[in-house]
Parts: structure tokens; C-alpha cells; sequence
């Protein structure tokens, strides 16, 4: 699939940046909490499971509100990322309606998810009820 990011999320969040509305999604105090708790494997092992069910068939139920707004952290990501429908997805990804996404582009939209979530809790200070479990996550992207 073309995508306009190059598979790189740092990229596309900087094209995303630009954008008035996708800069407005910030994870909420409830959400924040959700994070702490869970954990990132959990919250992305979710949001794995959103975009399979959710995203991923070429023409999926409900397609344009089968995001809610509020409730989990990967919903929130998932507007921020423009990775909520598949109209969003075509736009700010590039990944064609009416064709069912693979693995390849379902790791692809966790990977934005991914980094957008470990920015997050770093704007929050997030204090992680495993802190250890979560240093290597913050070291890896320490680079970027």
C-alpha cells in the first residue's frame, strides 16, 4: 500500500500536528489512569483488537463512527492518528476504502498508535503502577 507517512509514525504525527482538530485529542484523566494501570502491552493488545474488528475489513460496520471518543486510550489515539474510519485511514495513511487492510498495514497503525500513546504519557508524566515494566518502553523511543 502507498502510504504518504512512509511507514514512518513520526512522520505522519508531524504531519498530524498540523492539524488543528487532530491536535486537540489528549488523553483525559480517566484514560491516563486506564494507561497506568493496564499497562502499554495491555492498552495495545486492545487497540490491536479494535483495528482487526473495527478497521481492518474493507468495508466495515458502522464505517466513519465505529470509534468512540472517549472510554479507552486507543480510542483517543485513534482519532489523534487519523487511524478512526477508514476514510480517515485513506486520508492520513493512505490505505484504499473497499480493500481489507493486512498485518502489515494493521502493525503499521499500531506502530503510530504506539508512539502517539508513549508521547502522551510523557506529556501527562504518567506514573506507572509497573514502572519498571515500562522503562525499556520509554528507552526505546528515547532516540526518536
Amino acid at each position: 500500500m502507498n502510504d504518504p507517512a512512509g511507514n514512518d509514525p513520526n512522520m505522519l504525527l508531524e504531519r498530524l500536528a498540523k492539524s488543528r482538530f487532530r491536535a486537540s485529542f489528549h488523553l483525559g484523566r480517566y484514560e491516563l489512569s486506564y494507561l497506568s494501570e493496564k499497562g502499554m502491552d495491555a492498552v495495545l493488545a486492545h487497540a490491536a483488537e479494535f483495528i482487526k474488528a473495527r478497521l481492518a475489513p474493507a468495508l466495515p460496520a458502522r464505517d466513519g463512527r465505529q470509534t468512540p471518543l472517549k472510554g479507552h486510550p486507543a480510542f483517543i489515539a485513534q482519532h489523534a492518528t487519523g487511524a478512526c474510519c477508514r476514510s480517515c485511514l485513506k486520508k492520513w495513511h493512505g490505505y484504499e476504502k473497499g480493500i481489507a487492510l493486512g498485518e502489515d498495514e494493521r502493525n503499521n497503525i499500531l506502530a503510530v498508535l504506539h508512539v502517539w500513546l508513549v508521547a502522551e504519557a510523557r506529556r501527562a508524566n504518567l506514573e506507572w503502577r509497573d514502572a519498571a515494566a515500562q522503562s525499556e518502553l520509554f528507552q526505546e523511543f528515547s532516540s526518536q
